[in-house]
C-alpha cells in the first residue's frame, strides 16, 4: 500500500506511540491514500510543509474499516479520543449511550480506516450529539466536500513495515487555498442539508428515549 503522510518535517520513520493521544482514533500514524490531502495537510497559514510518501507492506496485517460500519461507531470512537466541549446535559447523555452502545474493541488492528475529523466533521457531530440534525443527515453529511479518509498506523508491527520512498517539499501559497477551498465546499454542502425536523429520522433524543441499540434494523 502507497501511503501520504503531510507534514511540517520530513519524518522518514515514523515512531510508535509518539503521536498525539487525543487525536481521532488516538495514538497512531496518520495516512492517506491521496497525496493531494497530504499536501493540504501539511501547510497552514504560517508554514510551507512536506509530503512523506510511503510504502507499507500490508502482509498480514489487519486493518479496522470503519466504513462497513454504521456512523455512530464512527462518532463512538471519536468521543474516546477527542477532547469535545459536552456542555450540555444532552451532549453528555449522548456521548455516554453512543460510547456504550456503539463502541467496539479496536486494540487489537493493525491499521484503521476511517473518516478524518477535521473542524468540519467536527460540527457536523456536535450538532448531531445537540439534537440539531438527525442521524440520516449527519451520515448524508459525512460524504460531503471529498474530505477524505485516512488510514491509522496502531501497531508497533505496522510501525516496523513502513519504509519512506520519497518526500516532496509543499508551498502554502498553492496548497492552503486549495485546503481552504476543499473545507469551504464542505460547509457549503453541509449548510445546503435542509435541517428541518423529519418526522421519522432517528435523532439522538429518539434514540436515548427508545434505548436504540447497534443491531436494531433502522439504522441499517
Amino acid at each position: 500500500m502507497k501511503l501520504y503522510h503531510g507534514s511540517q518535517f520530513i519524518i522518514e520513520k515514523p515512531g510508535y506511540r509518539k503521536g498525539k493521544a487525543h487525536n481521532d482514533y488516538g495514538y497512531g500514524f496518520y495516512c492517506t491514500e491521496y497525496p493531494d490531502l497530504a499536501r493540504e495537510w501539511s501547510v497552514d497559514i504560517s508554514h510551507d510543509g512536506y509530503i512523506n510518501c510511503y510504502e507499507l507492506d500490508t502482509t498480514e496485517l489487519t486493518m479496522l474499516d470503519l466504513n462497513q460500519y454504521g456512523t455512530l461507531t464512527w462518532l463512538s470512537i471519536l468521543l474516546e479520543n477527542r477532547i469535545l466541549d459536552l456542555n450540555t446535559p444532552l451532549s453528555r447523555e449522548a456521548a455516554n449511550y453512543i460510547e456504550n452502545e456503539f463502541g467496539i474493541d479496536y486494540s487489537g488492528y493493525d491499521l484503521i480506516k476511517g473518516y478524518r475529523a477535521d473542524d468540519c466533521y467536527f460540527s457536523f457531530a456536535y450538532d448531531f450529539i445537540n439534537g440539531a440534525i438527525s442521524l440520516e443527515q449527519l451520515s448524508e453529511a459525512m460524504h460531503l466536500g471529498e474530505l477524505g479518509n485516512q488510514i491509522v498506523l496502531k501497531s508497533r508491527n505496522s510501525f516496523d513495515k513502513i519504509k519512506l520512498i520519497r518526500t516532496e517539499e509543499v508551498k502554502k501559497e498553492i496548497w492552503l487555498p486549495k485546503k481552504e477551498a476543499r473545507n469551504f465546499k464542505a460547509k457549503k454542502a453541509y449548510h445546503s442539508i435542509d435541517k428541518k425536523y423529519i418526522k421519522g429520522d432517528l435523532y439522538i433524543l429518539r434514540i436515548l428515549d427508545e434505548e436504540i441499540k447497534r443491531n436494531d434494523a433502522r439504522l441499517r
